[in-house]
């Protein structure tokens, strides 16, 4: 592992090499912890026969304001992309591609909870739905597209982060971080 002060300032800083291990554990529990609660939803729904407006998630269910409010969701959406590009520097080889498409499809989720803001903010909606709607939740509901959206971007991440950790011969020796299985921190 290369640690000079300008090879780390290549890299996007400490966060992309000494603290890049950590920082992706962190992220994964964030992400692990949303994820959750959208199949907790998803169980209500479909295992419990809950009616959509009272599936909430766990946290919903103590916290409602947690799945109406658009600006949560939106932020939420922003923190994974910010973090996704943030870390993205810190990958290499075949993890870097999956990061990226990880990183690709938050932009467009994003994208769509963006959309989702600005029809809350404005009052006004998609199409003169009742609700804030997004474009592919012209075609499929919300509860079922958002499950969908966290599964799509959480694959690929998983799949960066496994080879990030068991990297090739030739990643290795690209890589600034300790991250490989067997690196020394």
């Amino acid at each position: 592992m290369v640690d000079t002060q300008a090879h780390t300032h290549s890299t996007g800083g400490p966060l992309n090499t000494i603290r890049h291990k950590p920082a992706l554990y962190a992220f994964t529990l964030i992400v692990l912890a949303h994820w959750v609660e959208h199949i907790t939803q998803a169980v209500q729904i479909y295992a419990l026969g809950w009616p959509v407006p009272q599936a909430k998630g766990a946290l919903g269910l103590w916290f409602p304001w947690l799945v109406t409010s658009e600006v949560m969701h939106y932020g939420y959406a922003l923190i994974m992309l910010v973090f996704l590009f943030a870390l993205r520097k810190g990958f290499v080889g075949r993890s870097k591609t999956w990061w990226t498409v990880a990183l690709g499809l938050q932009f467009w989720h994003h994208i769509e909870h963006l959309l989702l803001i600005i029809q809350a903010s404005a009052s006004t909606n998609l199409l003169g739905k009742p609700a804030p709607t997004s474009i592919i939740q012209l075609i499929i509901p919300r509860v079922e597209l958002h499950l969908f959206y966290n599964t799509v971007v959480f694959i690929p991440m998983v799949i960066a982060m496994v080879l990030h950790m068991r990297p090739s011969r030739e990643e290795r020796a690209q890589m600034q971080c300790s991250c490989a299985v067997g690196a020394s921190a």
